[in-house]
């Protein structure tokens, strides 16, 4: 497992960003939302998503992150430099820190892509079998971490707008 920082220290692509967050509430529930707005980037990313090329990275672009308190998974929801969603990345982690100034997340290598479309895909399966091999986590971390990844496709098939819902409110949060 990794430990993970909100606010992309250490990131090489990352020149130039401005980083801000909040602690909020939705629907009774306490989450850390970040934001980091990419000023300046050695270099675009481009990646496969539901066989879509998608750009998430670029100069302007913003990623926002949801920390929930009680989930075993973040939500990082990219946008490009005109506020348009590009892509929901589910990550499936142990344990969350909604600490301000130090919001961290403990990774556990599955994650589920989705674009605004709702339209999902399960990813980095290689990571997390080659994480079991090498005895980075246990069989059962690696059974914990599928169950949660199967809800968050679950949850996405049942009612995706609560994710869009959650995002827009949580963006609105952020920026004020």
């Amino acid at each position: 497992m990794k430990m993970k920082y909100l606010d992309k220290r250490g990131w090489r692509r990352l020149l130039k960003s401005t980083y801000d967050e909040k602690l909020t509430y939705f629907n009774d529930e306490k989450f850390l939302v970040s934001l980091i707005d990419m000023k300046e980037i050695r270099s675009p990313l481009v990646v496969p998503v539901v066989n879509k090329e998608v750009k998430v990275v670029d100069t302007n672009f913003k990623w926002m992150q949801i920390l929930p308190e009680d989930r075993k998974y973040s939500i990082t929801v990219m946008y490009n430099e005109k506020w348009e969603k590009l892509q929901y990345y589910f990550d499936v982690n142990t344990e969350h820190y909604l600490e301000l100034g130090n919001a961290r997340r403990k990774d556990i290598y599955l994650d589920v892509l989705a674009l605004p479309n709702g339209k999902y895909e399960l990813v980095d399966e290689k990571d997390i079998h080659r994480a079991l091999k090498n005895k980075k986590i246990t069989e059962a971390e690696k059974d914990e971490a599928y169950n949660i990844a199967h809800h968050i496709m679950a949850e996405i098939d049942k009612d995706f707008s609560q994710f869009e819902t959650l995002a827009d409110y949580c963006l609105k949060k952020v920026r004020e």
